[in-house]
């Protein structure tokens, strides 16, 4: 068993510098549990906090029932994967994965067995007996992990692991993680600032922001339903459109107002909104939720294209609406180029609406 709580945790250096500010979080066990958010967020404080690196200021840090607030880090049966794969350059493969258990005095047989049986699931046996300098980043990360994987620990935590590993790479990785997840049936908790990665990878995702954790949900949850303008804005690509103005009752119904753009909204959120009739807000307006004909659930958003930015498949339109800077995503077969006057439609059912002031989502308050 290896559940994770934190109960009401703070985290304060000795300079005044608070990292964490009462953080309440469960992470069950053998959950994918993964830490999102910008650089100095307070995910890498959580997860040293986890594997005994850092001290907890206030409140209570369990492992199932027992508080672990002042037990060393050897004794918490946790296993950590670093950015910097942290290998010794003067050891080979096998005695890099083996170091750790040999610290442990375990008998050689048993160390052997564990070995070669992590570097037959990482698909690096052939790489025993080299040493990092011989290896690729991908071959190193995977060395990472098999020194970790050999301990059999309750918890494996990583911090950015894959952030040293080029595009392409990156993506492979995360589903060799996936599946050691699913294989070893232990809990993992993972700090990213990646929300591909983060989306990928977690059975829940916590975002942080400033030490405050800002939302906790499932990928699903956290990108359909984002609790405020930061998360919503910190997943998706390109972020999320934001457009200011105001909602306004027409005989046809609730209408959100900027300058010339009108939209009526659909009869769900109408309600949902009825209590904000006549005040400010900012409309959200996903890069996808756009195509060039009009759905059942579609209205029109008109201005200038700016730019168009081919992506492969797909191409970023730059649009200009209201003095606002949009972007969206679109196929390939759009055929509008920088200057045109274009009209996109916009499902209307997944627009987001915010408080200006709160940053609140008043759709998902």
């Amino acid at each position: 068993m290896a559940r994770i709580q934190f109960e009401s945790v703070r985290k304060q250096y000795p300079n005044g510098y608070t990292a964490l500010e009462n953080l309440n979080l469960d992470i069950a066990d053998k959950e994918f549990l993964v830490l999102l958010g910008p650089s100095g967020c307070g995910k890498s404080t959580t997860l040293n906090m986890i594997a005994g690196l850092e001290d907890v200021t206030d409140g209570n840090l369990r492992f199932d029932d027992a508080v672990m607030n002042t037990v060393p880090p050897h004794k918490r049966d946790v296993a950590m994967v670093f950015q910097s794969y942290a290998l010794y350059p003067h050891k080979t493969v096998y005695d890099n994965i083996a170091f750790g258990l040999k610290m442990r005095k375990f008998d050689a047989a048993e160390i052997d067995r564990r070995v070669r049986d992590a570097a037959r699931r990482l698909e690096i046996e052939p790489l025993l007996q080299r040493r990092p300098d011989q290896l690729s980043g991908g071959q190193r990360q995977r060395v990472a992990l098999g020194r970790a994987m050999v301990r059999q620990p309750q918890v494996f935590l990583m911090d950015e692991p894959l952030s040293n590993l080029d595009a392409a790479l990156r993506i492979s990785m995360r589903a060799e993680i996936k599946q050691l997840h699913q294989a070893m049936q232990t809990t993992f908790v993972y700090v990213t600032h990646d929300q591909a990665e983060a989306l990928t990878l977690a059975d829940r995702i916590v975002v942080m922001r400033s030490g405050v954790v800002q939302q906790i949900g499932s990928p699903d949850a956290i990108y359909e339903r984002p609790a405020n303008m930061f998360v919503a804005s910190f997943l998706g690509n390109p972020p999320i459109n934001f457009l200011r103005g105001r909602l306004t009752r027409l005989p046809q119904g609730l209408v959100f107002r900027s300058g010339a753009t009108s939209l009526t909204l659909p009869p769900a959120a109408a309600q949902k909104l009825s209590a904000h009739d006549g005040r400010e807000v900012v409309l959200g307006i996903r890069a996808e939720d756009v195509a060039e004909e009009a759905g059942p659930d579609a209205a029109f958003l008109g201005g200038r294209i700016l730019s168009v930015l081919p992506v492969g498949s797909d191409q970023f339109l730059e649009l200009e609406v209201e003095d606002s800077k949009l972007f969206f995503r679109v196929g390939k077969e759009c055929q509008h180029k920088a200057g045109d006057q274009a009209r996109l439609a916009i499902n209307l059912n997944r627009l987001h609406v915010f408080d200006p002031d709160t940053t609140q989502n008043l759709l998902w308050a």
